[in-house]
């Protein structure tokens, strides 16, 4: 806990729903990563790690100095308790950080395996007042992350009466579900949420059939305006960081092991900074309540998102104002278009086309990206290139040429112009 007058930054949460993302991850700034293995984890259908892949994702990541926790967090059957603790064991001797568990039961089979591994009490859980988070400390959990229907009262009301360890979502996509507990996706498709297998139907448009009408289907209109009535913006708590930090918030959680490696790190890389910037702000000896982030901060995140922004329950319950009813997203203005993979020579893996003469951004670890003009690309053994294309491993000369370019960075164009309502 927090000690007053002496704050303290949170660690910084980043998703990895493959060894790519937590690469970018680390790169960018994140203090510790969340993955999946094969079985037990909430993104069944994310890249996830088979048991050599955690091994190599923790060996890498404990290399930079960051933390590894690993989900386990399906709410159990009777079937799914088979191999459970060989599988907890094999964490354990991975040197995992961390286990991420919402199951009563896999937690009570965690404390006889595998005691030694810290506990992290998934958003699952539904930890919604302070009675709750007292509850389960009995039950030996470490960390809790609290449920994402809670304003920033009830937190501060929780982070009072625990001395356990408190992370918030801060950032990510948001289920239509109490504490993402929905079983839409069962019961349309037969993929079980709760078991890592969401077909995510809140992102479906809906129309309306009468039976005795076979093909006449009818718009499902919320208020004239779309019929993607289940779709959420994203949760999106940038501007809320200074207070969270005041609170003594241990962790600070970005969801996303289903987005992009682009998506991962821009993340990131926009938390991180913000972070940072806090940090100097309290050095200044500026309170939490007058911090106000620059609009640097703003623009960076509105080239980022992918459902606008909603602060969920932080300030009062949501509204139809933090909806999309139109689209099940909105229309990106910035793509990434490639990583850096060799620096002497600048050479980068295309991710989106390429040609001469566009305008890139190179994210490097200031807020502000580096912008350059690209004059000429070539192929890896020096043949000239009038286009790259997705995975094309290509030379990149730019002007101005970009200094100090690191391995794993990101560059990103602007496509043509679009009001993404962020």
């Amino acid at each position: 806990m927090q000690t007053f007058g002496k704050p303290r930054l949170p660690e910084l949460l980043a998703p990895a729903g493959s060894f790519e993302k937590l690469v970018t991850a680390v790169h960018y700034g994140a203090d510790a990563v969340y993955l999946g293995g094969r079985r037990y984890s909430l993104r069944a259908r994310a890249a996830n790690f088979d048991g050599d892949g955690i091994g190599r994702a923790v060996a890498y990541a404990h290399a930079h100095g960051v933390r590894v926790y690993v989900t386990v967090n399906v709410f159990a059957h009777n079937r799914d308790l088979e191999g459970l603790a060989d599988y907890l064991l094999l964490l354990r001797d991975h040197g995992v950080d961390g286990l991420i568990i919402a199951d009563p039961g896999i937690l009570m089979i965690a404390g006889q395996v595998v005691p030694e591994l810290p506990v992290h009490l998934s958003t699952q859980a539904n930890v919604t007042n302070r009675a709750s988070a007292r509850f389960w400390a009995g039950c030996g959990v470490r960390r809790i992350n609290l449920a994402r229907e809670l304003g920033l009262e009830e937190i501060r009301e929780i982070r009072a009466a625990t001395d356990r360890e408190l992370e918030v979502f801060v950032h990510g996509a948001l289920c239509i579900s109490y504490s993402g507990r929905c079983m839409l996706s069962a019961y349309l498709t037969g993929r079980d949420a709760n078991q890592g297998d969401c077909a995510h139907p809140c992102r479906y448009s809906y129309r309306l059939v009468e039976e005795k009408r076979p093909g006449h289907y009818y718009p499902v209109e919320e208020d004239e305006r779309g019929t993607y009535i289940f779709n959420s913006r994203d949760l999106c708590l940038l501007e809320r960081l200074p207070l969270l930090v005041g609170l003594g918030i241990d962790s600070i959680k970005i969801e996303g092991r289903m987005k992009s490696m682009a998506y991962v790190g821009g993340v990131v890389r926009l938390y991180r900074a913000a972070l940072d910037w806090i940090k100097e702000q309290f050095s200044r000896g500026v309170k939490p309540e007058d911090m106000v982030l620059p609009q640097s901060f703003l623009r960076e995140m509105k080239k980022i998102g992918t459902r606008g922004r909603t602060e969920n329950f932080f300030a009062g319950p949501p509204s139809s104002g933090d909806m999309i009813y139109d689209t099940m997203r909105l229309e990106q203005s910035w793509v990434p278009v490639g990583i850096v993979i060799g620096t002497d020579p600048l050479v980068i893996e295309a991710r989106n086309p390429l040609e001469p003469g566009e305008t890139v951004e190179y994210l490097g670890r200031d807020l502000e990206p580096a912008v350059c003009t690209v004059t000429a690309m070539a192929t890896e053994d020096g043949m000239p290139l009038l286009r790259a294309n997705p995975g094309n491993r290509i030379i990149l000369h730019t002007d101005p040429v970009l200094v100090r370019p690191e391995r794993n960075s990101i560059l990103r164009k602007q496509q043509q112009r679009h009001d993404t309502g962020l």
